[in-house]
């Protein structure tokens, strides 16, 4: 099964809250598994795993159990993520609510339905319902998720979104926390997580940024989810994997097979069910990193050659015409 993995920008806003509360980044940081550069682009994606481990010892370095409610309180959305900022560029709450359950996988992914958050109308009343599976392994997600939902919109005038929240997590000792920072009556060891939300909301007006910022933003949001969808095909994975040996030039099948776990003939299978195979795979992913290297201009042909896998800059060269039709070093001078 392809790992859950969370936005890079989810883990670095939870970093620098531990670091303000005195938590030692380096600490933090070899504790979890993470480096400062898997931080650096917000967009990056980090194993979900490690943001668990990350939480965890923000906890114990901060000496703060309650440091998951007061990320969601502290850290607005659009601080660490497209999805934040899609929604401030909407029009109402309602559309605000669509756009998280449409690009929430961008944020972090969970085993569940799709989207995660749902609101489900009984009677008169309006439930954001929380549907990911397992919520107790891992309730400090609960507990940022609705701290954020909640506290987000005070910074553009809703002054108290819900009227109630469920939790299916045992009450914590810092139980009163939740109340101050959810500003409703909380129900621990409930059967969901769920928020009542005041339906007199859902017409408020929203659009922090200009309409226009709306349409570029979800461009940006639709390619990084296409780009997540592709990273748990087969297809990505084996990119993936290819990624970080392709300057040795020892991109072999096998090889990668046997970092994914299974035989060369079920990978061969498995390609061939997406209408690819691993060679096809690995001239498209040699052809888009040199184009990529060869527009920065900031390496030469033959260094492009070898950080692409092909120790003979004369078979570079021909790979290049092929892929494009003229010449590296011609592209390199018209780029």
């Amino acid at each position: 099964m392809p790992e859950l993995t969370v936005a890079a920008g989810l883990a670095r806003g939870l970093v620098e809250l531990a670091v303000s509360k005195g938590a030692d980044r380096a600490a933090l940081l070899e504790r979890a598994a993470i480096t400062a550069a898997d931080l650096q682009d917000q967009d990056n994606r980090i194993p979900f795993a490690r943001y668990v481990a990350l939480m965890r010892a923000g906890k114990a370095l901060t000496a703060d159990p309650a440091l998951a409610l007061h990320y969601g309180e502290l850290n607005d959305l659009s601080e660490i993520s497209v999805v934040g900022l899609i929604g401030n560029a909407s029009g109402t709450m309602i559309e605000a609510f669509a756009q998280l359950a449409r690009y929430g996988r961008l944020v972090v992914e969970v085993d569940g339905p799709s989207p995660r958050l749902q609101v489900r109308w009984r009677g008169a009343e309006a439930w954001l319902v929380d549907t990911r599976e397992n919520p107790n392994d891992f309730p400090e997600l609960t507990e940022s998720t609705f701290a954020r939902l909640i506290c987000g919109p005070r910074g553009f005038g809703v002054t108290q979104l819900v009227k109630a929240v469920r939790v299916t997590h045992p009450a914590p000792a810092y139980r009163d926390e939740y109340e101050r920072i959810y500003g409703a009556p909380v129900t621990f060891d409930a059967d969901e997580n769920a928020m009542l939300v005041d339906p007199v909301w859902f017409n408020h007006r929203v659009q922090l940024q200009p309409r226009y910022a709306f349409g570029v933003l979800s461009e940006h949001a639709d390619a990084l989810l296409r780009s997540l969808q592709e990273s748990k095909s087969m297809r990505g994975r084996v990119e993936s994997l290819l990624m970080p040996v392709l300057h040795t030039g020892e991109a072999a099948m096998a090889q990668v097979a046997g970092q994914l776990g299974v035989s060369r003939q079920t990978l061969f299978r498995k390609l061939k069910a997406e209408g690819t195979t691993f060679e096809r795979v690995l001239d498209a992913l040699r052809h888009r990193l040199a184009v990529h290297y060869l527009k920065g201009r900031k390496v030469s042909v033959n260094e492009t050659a070898y950080l692409v896998g092909f120790s003979d800059p004369a078979a570079f060269s021909r790979a290049f015409k092929r892929w494009t039709g003229v010449s590296p070093r011609d592209f390199r001078q018209s780029g």
